[in-house]
């Protein structure tokens, strides 16, 4: 299996690809720049969504839908907005057979149509806030498209707010960051940035755009969640109006924020190495895979008596599969669940059936060792040490592990420079994240973008006390920004 995926020193984008489609985790659909997610890579999103949504309604959010299609008024109303996302829309001219009175939009992001619908629903102060998300598909016409990372159709959330305060507003827009940024540490176990976004890289009609940033394995950056901070513009636009306690009549506050399939990218590309994926265990569809050994069928009537003990051992506390096909050797399931990133491996044959212990194999490193047969069991020091405590520790380890990991190589790889020679030295030569002081120029921004290929990923909110000088121009300046490369 692993001999079929490209070296990622070798070629990283043809290595992420490779990964993507040995693990049968998505497929290239018949039009182009859209993708099938295959069972395996559905049920990494479907964790994800879990995951998302809790911590969503935890936060007082509730889930709705709204329509796929919008009209093309609609999307004209927010002049930003408008022009921020006419090059990546697709418009429907005709349907039943006859061309429409007005072109439809197929749904870039859901502001005007949520907005409109806001201006139907919000009459009071007492019908606010609206905490409202929802999980849908989007279309944006995409010029290079990249599985899981950029597509013309993707699956996502978005969660629409509307509020009677600017305050309450910024509220929520920096809350909804921090439930990314816990996400995206705690099950996913990718460190990430928290930032402003520039002027140029904010989201068309935001007053304010906020991200996490997390580095990928080849040290480029990938922006793995937003918040936005709309003001009042989208309120103006579609009318959403409200009667206040003085009983008087004031425009709403709205913010929107959001997660897509990249997040699934994001996962292969932070944690994956040359023999495929390694996928955090909050995450994995699968957290362990047992694989019996046998040769002959007394010894097959042995192990598979042990692998039922371990499955009413294990109940329902671990995501687990047994691998119980015969035409395939022990040895290519091995490397087969290596491949598609399985967080452990437990093997049981007749000699461990006779030791009343099983072998297990870390995914992340490689360890192997033993663990106790029996349901329950006492260690040395009187603890209880059952199968499924084991495993269990032994999955809560490996989910530091890898955040760790990840950690030390983002740190190892973030670099704090005031010369634009080693500026342009480290992004062209290696990569990583450039911490640099900017002017907030917007010329001088585009001038190291066309110079060196870097954007400006976010303005840290953790920004050092003393002034410094912009990294081109040499001007005073009050903030550092993070450059890199991005996909």
């Amino acid at each position: 299996m692993a001999k079929k995926i490209t070296p990622r020193s070798k070629d990283y984008s043809r290595w992420y690809t490779d990964v993507i489609q040995r693990a049968e985790m998505a497929d290239y659909a018949p039009v182009k720049g859209c993708m099938v997610i295959r069972p395996y890579g559905y049920a990494l999103w479907e964790n994800i969504k879990e995951g998302l949504d809790r911590r969503f309604k935890a936060t007082g959010h509730v889930n709705a839908y709204f329509p796929l299609f919008i009209p093309q008024s609609f999307i004209q109303k927010e002049a930003e907005h408008v022009a921020g996302f006419s090059p990546e829309l697709a418009v429907v001219t005709h349907g039943g057979g006859k061309k429409l009175e007005e072109p439809l939009i197929v749904r870039p992001t859901s502001e005007t149509v949520i907005g409109h619908m806001y201006s139907q629903w919000v009459r009071s102060y007492r019908d606010l806030p609206l905490l409202i998300n929802q999980w849908a598909n989007v279309v944006r016409w995409e010029k290079r498209p990249r599985l899981f990372l950029r597509t013309t159709e993707f699956l996502w959330q978005e969660g629409h707010t509307a509020h009677a305060t600017a305050e309450e507003a910024e509220e929520e827009t920096l809350l909804m960051l921090e439930v990314y940024r816990d996400f995206a540490e705690t099950d996913a176990a990718i460190p990430v940035i928290t930032g402003r976004k520039s002027e140029s890289e904010k989201f068309a009609g935001a007053v304010a755009s906020y991200a996490i940033e997390a580095m990928m394995g080849n040290r480029w950056a990938l922006q793995a969640g937003t918040s936005h901070f709309l003001g009042q513009n989208f309120a103006r636009a579609f009318d959403i109006k409200y009667l206040d306690r003085n009983n008087e009549l004031q425009y709403c506050w709205t913010t929107s924020w959001g997660v897509s399939t990249r997040m699934v990218g994001a996962v292969v590309m932070v944690h994956g190495d040359d023999q495929g994926l390694i996928l955090p265990p909050k995450l994995a569809p699968i957290q362990l895979i047992i694989i019996p050994i046998w040769t002959g069928e007394e010894e097959k009537e042995q192990v598979w008596k042990a692998v039922a003990d371990i499955k009413a051992a294990l109940g329902e506390k671990v995501r687990y599969k047994v691998d119980d096909r015969e035409e395939y050797s022990p040895g290519w399931k091995f490397n087969e669940w290596e491949m598609r990133g399985v967080p452990l491996r437990l093997e049981i044959g007749p000699r461990d059936v006779a030791e009343g212990r099983v072998t297990l194999a870390r995914r992340e490193g490689g360890e192997k060792l033993t663990a106790p047969l029996a349901p329950q069991s006492w260690g040395e020091g009187g603890e209880q040490e059952g199968l499924a405590q084991r495993l269990h520790d032994l999955l809560d380890d490996i989910q530091q592990s890898l955040f760790q990991r990840a950690k030390s190589f983002l740190d190892e790889n973030s670099f704090e420079v005031d010369d634009y020679e080693e500026f342009k030295r480290i992004i062209e030569r290696d990569g990583g994240f450039v911490y640099a002081y900017w002017c907030g120029s917007g010329k001088c921004e585009a001038a190291i973008k066309e110079d060196t290929k870097a954007t400006i990923r976010c303005i840290p909110f953790h920004q050092k006390e003393r002034a410094g000088r912009c990294i081109l121009c040499g001007k005073e300046a009050g903030e550092q920004a993070v450059f890199a490369r991005a996909y």
